[in-house]
């Protein structure tokens, strides 16, 4: 349904979909597909409240973006001390998953180009408006911002952060982003992994490996 939204957009000038692991791949595999544009991933990671972790204070981005909630942060009183300690915790993450999904791949060029940011879902939005800063830095004749669902006040915000929002539900009573999925499931890594391969975006080692092991199967049939 989302891809068939976005797919509606007018003049979106050389697309390309960057989905936000984990949950946002499977979405934006569908998206890329239906634009028959590339697709790649950017690593944000939200800042959680201790203790209630689902609660985001702000986020992270890769090259060091970042989006911080002052407001709720001062009405958490939330020390200065923690929140280093939480943001060390997931700079260090989007170095693990970067490393992880994209390995040595070079990253693409997004400028004067219309950059899809997808996701499963956006409760505060603070993911998305750290991936928007992100992209913002790289000069992209557009962001547009892609979800399936998220609370009218989110969409409020995102909607004043980024160039376009297309969000197919904006419910009253928003409760979790799992609510509004047939299927939930938890993507790994290795998920993440399996649908950049199928949409083509493979690291220099990924292709390495594919070759050794086309290699080795022809050695194995003579």
């Amino acid at each position: 349904m989302l891809a068939e939204a976005v797919g509606a957009l007018p003049e979106l000038r050389d697309p390309i979909v960057l989905a936000l692991p984990r949950g946002g791949v499977p979405v934006g595999f569908e998206v890329a597909r239906r634009l028959r544009a590339p697709l790649d991933v950017l690593i944000v990671r939200k800042l959680g409240t201790p203790g209630q972790e689902e609660l985001a204070v702000g986020a992270v981005a890769s090259g060091g973006a970042e989006y911080l909630n002052t407001q709720l942060i001062a009405e958490l009183r939330l020390p200065q001390a923690v929140l280093d300690r939480i943001r060390e915790r997931e700079l260090a993450e989007v170095e693990r998953r970067t490393r992880r999904y994209r390995g040595d791949l070079p990253w693409p060029e997004l400028r004067g180009r219309s950059v899809i940011v997808v996701d499963d879902g956006a409760a505060t939005g603070a993911t998305a408006l750290a991936a928007i800063a992100a992209l913002r830095r790289q000069l992209p004749a557009e962001v547009v911002t892609a979800l399936p669902v998220a609370p009218r006040d989110t969409c409020d915000r995102l909607r004043a952060a980024a160039d376009r929002l297309v969000c197919l539900r904006t419910p009253d009573l928003f409760f979790a982003i799992g609510t509004w999925y047939r299927d939930f499931g938890q993507v790994s890594d290795d998920d993440v992994r399996a649908l950049l391969r199928r949409a083509g975006t493979t690291s220099r080692s990924d292709r390495l490996a594919a070759a050794g092991q086309t290699a080795g199967q022809s050695r194995s049939a003579g």
